[in-house]
């Protein structure tokens, strides 16, 4: 089964290349036929490999492996958490494609594959990510993916906010690609390895006493990298400018598989090339990620409830949970790990579901605007009930997956940091759940405006025109998503189904089980009850609710100059070196 690893990046990169090379001379329903089956075929095939990898699989593509203790070939690995990341990234990428499928305007002449096949291109990138052995190419799956989600959020090239916000991205990713880059010089010039584990094994056999100033610089400026992908606060601010201006179906896969993989890049690199006695020292991580995620957990989650463009509003929902994610695994224990990637997984469909009915208002609309928007979603009670549900899933409500997860990472966590998990759930589903009632429910006064938000009306329908009717595939591809993460905690097993892909045994050796708890239950109805209250309050006594003076100064750093978003990067490397120095000084 290992030889078959590559297939899940060589597959989708032919296919985008037929339909690059075919596309302009096909008729639109073959170019959509040919991506769906492709992407179908691929997620297929990670479905089998992860069904198989109860033994971890690696393969030397193209025949080179290691000669001696030298090694100049590409490591892919197929364990459980990589074959994991790459069947959710080409799960959602099919039901990405299912939910454009015929409805998205049609694209210029001569170009009608170029969607299509950078979708494809996207999937193949995030299975290369997942499964790159080696950190050079991981950074080359990084930048390829990077690359490709910048000309998918710039898609609109006629429009110059599409352009502001690809660019923007597009700046601020490639910087901390670099910092990657150089991360990983510095990595080879120690160790003389690319591989992540003989990387590992070289830096223990170097400096056995501990890390030195080599070590620190390289593990900040990786770290700095991945942590740019996933949107950690002070990294974030390129995400809701991003998906502001992105298509829809472009948000589904940012927020739904990207930013997580960003997450799971730190718990790999730190696994097995910083974890020994020749990288940072545990706590050291922990006080770094823990500090990290919790200032991002909270960020997110204020910036959350003072927005009313609906999908900036839902792009720091991605922020908040994104902090609740760093938060779970700078603790290094297994039971957190398996919390977190059960999280993440139900997470991934409730947040584009979500999406996927904010576009559904676009299109129906031309707005995504919640204030403009008040009462007029009436009609589309579909799409109003998946709302509710999907905030109810963000919120942690029993037996969503994201509640399974969030009360397994909690229970990990412990202490005061579970204060952190039911705020953030519960303030950013309650935005959730303010929209709804407002939008499709028409409940309280419409709200006075306030300064620095961004309103999200008079937006352009990514259909030809207004839609009259919603399609069946912009309904159901949400509906699947939300049984799918409501599934993810529901069904019997399915928790230590994950713990045990995950690999990380508990004390004594035992597989850690991921189950529910009544404390975890309890916790997770808390957030829940929370959420609606909130909701509740902000609907009929929105001035209760409104932004406080000391808000503005947090939300005019979201000032839309890319000048200030590298500012505030440079502030994140600095800040993060200054949470893992104590290791080496202590060394």
């Amino acid at each position: 089964m290992r030889h078959l690893l590559p297939l899940l990046v060589a597959l989708p990169l032919l296919g985008a290349a037929l339909l690059a090379a075919t596309g302009r001379r096909l008729p639109r329903i073959a170019v959509e036929i040919t991506g769906f089956v492709v992407c179908g075929g691929t997620a297929a095939l990670a479905l089998v490999l992860l069904l198989n990898s109860a033994q971890p699989m690696t393969e030397w593509v193209g025949a080179w492996p290691p000669a001696g203790r030298e090694s100049v070939g590409i490591l892919v690995v197929g364990d459980g958490p990589a074959l994991g990341m790459a069947t959710l990234a080409s799960l959602l990428t099919l039901a990405a494609l299912a939910y454009s499928w015929r409805y998205f305007d049609a694209p210029p002449h001569g170009l009608t594959g170029a969607f299509t096949a950078l979708m494809l291109v996207f999937q193949g990138a995030m299975c290369g990510f997942a499964l790159a052995g080696d950190l050079f190419n991981a950074f080359v799956f990084f930048e390829l993916m990077s690359v490709v989600a910048y000309a998918l959020t710039g898609y609109r090239i006629d429009e110059a906010k599409a352009v502001q916000g690809a660019l923007t991205f597009g700046i601020v990713n490639s910087l901390g690609a670099y910092a990657l880059l150089m991360g990983i010089a510095l990595l080879y010039a120690r160790t003389g390895e690319l591989a992540m584990t003989r990387i590992g094994h070289g830096l223990d056999a170097a400096g056995p006493g501990g890390p030195d100033a080599l070590v620190l610089a390289s593990f900040v400026l990786v770290l700095t990298g991945l942590l740019v992908k996933a949107a950690a606060v002070p990294f974030h601010f390129w995400l809701p400018d991003a998906h502001a201006v992105a298509p829809t179906p472009v948000c589904m896969l940012l927020s739904g598989v990207m930013v997580e993989l960003g997450a799971y890049g730190v718990w790999r690199v730190y696994g097995t090339v910083f974890a020994g006695p020749g990288g940072i020292p545990a706590a050291d991580l922990t006080r770094a990620l823990v500090t990290l995620g919790a200032l991002t957990a909270v960020t997110g989650a204020v910036m959350c409830w003072y927005q009313r463009h609906i999908k900036r509003l839902l792009a720091y929902s991605t922020v908040a949970h994104t902090g609740l994610f760093l938060v779970g695994l700078g603790v290094l224990t297994p039971e957190a790990d398996d919390g977190v990637a059960l999280y993440l997984l139900g997470h991934a469909g409730v947040k584009a579901a979500l999406f996927a009915c904010a576009g559904a208002l676009l299109d129906r609309f031309g707005s995504v605007d919640e204030h403009s928007l008040h009462g007029r979603g009436r009609p589309l009670r579909a799409t109003g009930v998946m709302c509710a549900v999907g905030a109810l899933g963000l919120a942690g409500l029993p037996p969503f997956g994201t509640a399974l997860g969030k009360a397994v990472t909690e229970e990990a966590v412990g202490g005061p940091l579970t204060v952190v998990y039911v705020a953030a759930s519960a303030i950013t589903a309650g935005a959730v759940l303010r929209v709804t009632a407002r939008v499709f429910l028409g409940l309280g006064p419409r709200p006075r405006d306030a300064e620095y938000e961004t309103s999200g009306s008079d937006e352009e329908p990514e259909t030809t025109g207004l839609l009259s009717r919603i399609p069946d595939t912009m309904t159901t591809v949400p509906a699947v998503l939300l049984a799918a993460a409501l599934a993810a905690g529901a069904v019997p097993g399915f928790g230590p189904l994950v713990a045990r892909s995950v690999g990380r045994p508990g004390p004594g050796g035992a597989d850690a089980a991921a189950h529910w708890t009544a404390h975890g239950v309890l916790l997770g109805v808390a957030s829940t009850v929370l959420a609606v209250a909130l909701a509740g309050l902000a609907v009929t006594r929105p001035d209760r609710t409104a932004a406080p003076g000391w808000a503005a100064p947090l939300r005019r750093l979201q000032s839309g100059h890319v000048g200030d978003y590298v500012a505030w990067l440079l502030v994140g490397t600095t800040v993060l070196g200054a949470l893992a120095l104590p290791g080496v000084l202590g060394s």
